[in-house]
């Protein structure tokens, strides 16, 4: 520990002060600023994570009952099985002049796994494997304008989304998202839409229908998630499906963040609805990057005119960490442990949220993606204190927690415990109205909001 201003602060807290004087914004990814959890509490760096448990510089341990690295790490830190394929894989030389054959090998397990689809291409991140698969929707349909929705990355391609129509509107259809940067004469060529179920009446189908009946002659292509906090209404899906088809947009889904989490492969496997592209990365790697674009024969081949190329999308060990990664997926029934372990997480949330009169609301949409909320106009300040409770307990924890394999019900039980307490000591400032004071200018700031 050292001081500032009579105040202890810690090693991990020193660097990240040091940090926001020499990198923009303190990080490199959004969702990992301390100050979007818990501002001057949450630590910012780790020395070593290990299936669910991270130690800080300080050597302070927690169990992760939070997004786990933004959903990268499905299978936990550091698995064992991946770990030592991609050690291997170092031993013997990661790049060279020549390719890794392990591209090859990777290909052929998502055909496998997605048997709609024909070709792929691989990279190393989730923005830009959404870029790649923009850019040949574009060179096979032979159009410019895309439609989104969901949240799909940083490049320009999608932030020129929230250009809006004209000045007056820019920064405001994707709240967090500022278009700063993106060329102004991009304005116009993405088009949002809201996603969600079905029905003649649901609001999403009336958005997308009316978006498609403006720009359907115009558009290459559709990107959108399939699910992400609950499965589509029965119907929706198709209807795009029969929408794009008809009109000859390429129907691209994001599988980055659910694919693999819900079911094995992409979760549109479960709707029985097929894209004529899907891109993965996050857990396909299992916290080593990469990233796929798969799709049809028809489609893909417009890549090999396309110019999209990189040096280290050709090193191997991001294609052989995802290659035991589905090994592990297919042996553990990864996604069954994941729904089983979620629906513990919510059960507890519920009841004893119940149970101190705590005012939350509790998802059970998509266990893999356990989500409980404060129902109450302090909803920030009083997740702010829960986070920072949860520290002082050994837990990093908000109001997601994407599960893992390595969560066990044993590691569960110990969060309940935990969120017993917290949760009590919630009720008592709830009744003294002290949430406020507590939390002073330290509340948690908003990031950015999906487009659903």
């Amino acid at each position: 520990m050292t001081k500032s201003n009579g105040k202890n602060i810690s090693e991990t807290q020193k660097l990240y002060n040091y940090a926001k004087t020499i990198i923009p914004g303190g990080t490199q990814l959004l969702s990992k600023r301390p100050e979007m959890m818990a501002p001057n509490y949450w630590p910012a760096y780790f020395k070593e994570a290990n299936g669910c448990e991270v130690w800080d510089l300080d050597n302070k341990h927690y169990y992760d009952m939070s997004t786990n690295s933004v959903g990268a790490c499905l299978l936990g830190y550091k698995d064992p099985d991946v770990t030592k394929a991609v050690i291997d894989r170092i031993n013997k030389g990661s790049i060279s002049t020549l390719n890794a054959p392990e591209d090859v090998y990777l290909a052929d397990k998502l055909f496998e796994i997605h048997p709609w689809a024909d070709m792929a291409r691989f990279a190393r991140t989730g923005g830009e494997t959404a870029s790649i698969a923009v850019r040949i929707a574009r060179a096979a349909a032979g159009k410019s304008k895309v439609a989104i929705s969901g949240y799909n990355g940083w490049h320009d391609w999608y932030i020129a989304a929230n250009l809006g129509a004209n000045e007056s509107e820019s920064g405001e259809i994707l709240p967090g998202f500022s278009p700063d940067g993106v060329p102004v004469e991009l304005r116009g060529t993405t088009i949002p839409f809201a996603q969600g179920g079905m029905g003649d009446q649901h609001p999403s189908v009336k958005d997308f229908d009316g978006m498609i009946a403006e720009h359907g002659g115009s558009l290459a292509a559709i990107v959108m998630e399939p699910c992400r906090g609950s499965d589509p209404e029965p119907g929706y899906l198709e209807h795009i499906r029969e929408q794009t088809t008809k009109r000859g947009i390429v129907l691209i889904f994001d599988e980055i963040s659910i694919g693999w989490r819900r079911n094995l492969g992409g979760s549109h496997l479960a709707f029985g609805v097929n894209p004529d592209i899907a891109i993965f990365s996050k857990a396909l790697g299992n916290g080593h990057p990469i990233g796929a674009v798969i799709g049809t024969r028809a489609v893909m081949e417009a890549a090999s005119e396309a110019f999209i190329s990189s040096t280290y999308w050709t090193e191997a060990v991001g294609p052989v960490a995802a290659l035991a990664a589905i090994d592990k997926h297919i042996k553990c029934n990864v996604s069954a442990h994941t729904r089983q372990i979620g629906i513990m997480l919510l059960d507890n949330l519920r009841d004893l949220g119940q149970a101190h009169n705590i005012p939350i609301h509790v998802n059970y949409g998509m266990p893999c993606l356990a989500h409980f909320e404060f129902e109450h106009e302090l909803s920030q300040s009083l997740i702010t204190l829960y986070i920072r409770l949860m520290l002082e307990r050994g837990f990093l924890s908000g109001p997601s927690t994407y599960v893992t394999l390595a969560h066990t019900p044993e590691i569960v039980a110990k969060y309940a415990i935990a969120i017993d307490e917290v949760f009590g000591q919630i009720a008592k400032h709830l009744e003294r109205g002290t949430v406020e004071s507590t939390i002073g200018d330290d509340a948690a700031y908003f990031g950015f909001k999906r487009l659903l």
